[in-house]
């Protein structure tokens, strides 16, 4: 007798291969590759579109589903974005290169989770939690200071550094929990 398919496998199957939401977050990779290239008020702008989309994106995902695709373009077209930003402050000089890897290492450290879980061919989804939408409005705020030439870009800094550090261990200790979960055991 055949196998049923899995609830997770009638989910991905379930999910449209493009939506609105993906175009929302592939805006960010352009807007990456402007941002070096630009002045300041346009850089402002870019950073505005950058965060508005990010936003906006996962608010029509959650309300009308998610695509396959968005799945993986959110966060990289996030990480892109990021980097690219964080590129123009760490030429900038303006803050030192730790500084620059704190306001990055939870997007550095996501990235690496998702290299070895791919090569491993356990792919993991842990859903967004507090601590990372934290490190992203913190990320936006830094560069907002950088951009205003405010002297809270490093406290910034700092405090995005703090709160990746929180949100990694966060995402650690929920990973075995969503790994559990995948498995189809879902005790905590």
């Amino acid at each position: 007798m055949p196998s049923e398919p899995s609830p997770r496998l009638e989910a991905e199957q379930g999910r449209t291969r493009w939506s609105t939401a993906d175009l929302l977050s592939a805006v960010r990779i352009p807007l990456a590759i402007a941002f070096p290239f630009a002045d300041n008020p346009v850089r402002l702008a870019l950073l505005a579109a950058a965060a508005g989309s990010d936003l906006l994106d996962g608010q029509l995902a959650r309300r009308f589903g998610s695509s396959s695709l968005g799945v993986v373009i959110d966060p990289v077209a996030d990480k892109l974005f990021m980097a690219s930003a964080f590129g123009v402050v760490a030429l900038s000089g303006r803050l030192e290169w730790y500084e620059i890897v704190g306001a990055l290492l939870r997007d550095i450290v996501a990235t690496i989770a998702f290299v070895v879980t791919y090569f491993s061919r356990r792919p993991r989804s842990i859903p967004a939690r507090a601590g990372g939408k934290a490190v992203t409005v913190l990320q936006v705020l830094t560069l907002l200071a950088f951009l205003a030439d405010s002297a809270t870009l490093r406290p910034l800094a700092w405090a995005t550094t703090a709160v990746a550090l929180y949100a990694i261990w966060d995402y650690y200790h929920v990973a075995p929990i969503a790994e559990r979960r995948v498995g189809g055991d879902d005790t905590p």
